[in-house]
Order: structure tokens, then sequence, then C-alpha cells
């Protein structure tokens, strides 16, 4: 049996500034951005957005359509870490984003299991930027 996780879904509270902040400040690629509608008829888009190069899991980016899905937004897992954003380059990651100014609320530490800092979307989620070490991917 084969089977993956194509999409996880991110509560946004609008599409372009979402989309602008995963492109310009993370660097992710806009994978697609399509008008639709949802069960009541109302209109909506759907976007994916990944990280360059990946071949895996793609975040869709669902704006908040009610007010429980709004009082999500920015702590999705209770104030945990949401997800981990692989890297082959730490350093150079780090700074990419520290210039683009992204906030990290965990400054980067050496771990057993590779290099590691946490910071937070434009919403408040905290992500692990993570470079493993060699052998443990």
């Amino acid at each position: 049996m084969h089977q993956t996780i194509g999409h996880i879904a991110l509560i946004v509270r609008d599409y372009d500034e979402a989309i602008a902040f995963f492109t310009q400040s993370l660097g992710f690629e806009l994978i697609e951005d399509t008008p639709s509608k949802d069960r009541q008829g109302r209109d909506k888009r759907w976007v994916l957005v990944a990280p360059p190069g990946s071949r895996g899991t793609q975040i869709l980016l669902a704006k908040a359509s009610n007010a429980e899905e709004s009082s999500r937004i920015g702590n999705q897992t209770g104030g945990r870490v949401f997800l981990f954003l692989h890297t082959d380059d730490f350093w150079r990651d780090y700074t990419a984003m520290k210039e683009k100014e992204v906030r990290f609320v965990r400054e980067p530490n050496e771990e057993e299991y590779g290099t590691v800092a946490v910071f937070e979307d434009l919403y408040g989620n905290q992500w692990d930027l993570l470079q493993l070490k060699r052998g443990l991917s």
C-alpha cells in the first residue's frame, strides 16, 4: 500500500496577504490559485503553496468563512509547533527569512537530530525550520 498526505489546510484571514507572506517572506511557490464556490455558493479560492522543489505535501490556504474558523487563525494547534519546514541549508534559509523580517520565537539550536529554530507565520502559527543531520531524513 502507498499513501501520502496531499494537502494540509491552513486557515487564513485573507488569500492575498497569505500568498504574499508565503511566496515573498518564505520563498514558497504558488502552485495553484483557482476561483471556486463553497457548498453554499459563496466565492472562494483553491490556493496551494509549497516550498520550491517540493514533491510532497502542499499547503492549502483556506480563508476562514465563519466566526468559529476565524477564531482558529494563528492557533491551529494550541500554541505548539504546527508545521516542520525541512531545509538542506539551515543557515541560508534562516538568514534569508530574517532579512525578510520573519519572526523567530526560538533562536537556532543544535540538537542531536539537527539544527532547528522556531518561527511564526504571519498569523502566529509556529513552525520549525529544520535541517536534519545526515541519515535522519
